[in-house]
């Protein structure tokens, strides 16, 4: 598990004064390229590699509302990993007190430029391990 701190920006909020729901999923791909640098292989690194890592999925339960100047720190956690699919949870909480804003997940799949499914065992055997190694500490706790 990793964290990341957002603040909200007074652009993120909505006429009624709350963050827009649209800016949590920004969070999460904020948090998760921070995640992913913080492990060693950052996006650009991966792009580089010939990985792309696109989105299949979003999922979001809203707990509570954040306003303008609110710090939120984004839990980040490797949950599933299965060599061409992976899913990363997150927890949102409002700092400081840790009032629970956000659960959420992705699930990603990883695939060359052309868009075929990329083993990451066979063609990237250390970010997979890490991945794997990120998941089983995940299991543990």
């Amino acid at each position: 598990m990793d964290t990341y701190i957002h603040r909200v920006q007074y652009y993120e909020t909505d006429k009624m004064g709350v963050t827009h729901h649209s800016n949590y999923v920004r969070w999460m791909e904020e948090a998760r390229v921070d995640f992913l640098d913080k492990i060693g292989f950052g996006y650009r690194k991966l792009e580089e590699d010939g990985i792309i890592s696109p989105v299949l999925a979003v999922e979001c339960e809203f707990k509570n509302p954040t306003v303008f100047a609110d710090s939120v720190e984004i839990e980040v956690k490797v949950s599933e990993f299965r060599g061409v699919r992976l899913t990363i949870e997150y927890v949102m909480r409002k700092l400081p007190g840790g009032e629970l804003v956000l659960k959420g997940r992705t699930r990603h799949c990883f695939v060359d430029s052309a868009g075929r499914p990329i083993i990451l065992d066979h063609s990237f055997p250390e970010f997979s391990q890490k991945l794997k190694e990120l998941m089983e500490e995940n299991d543990s706790k």
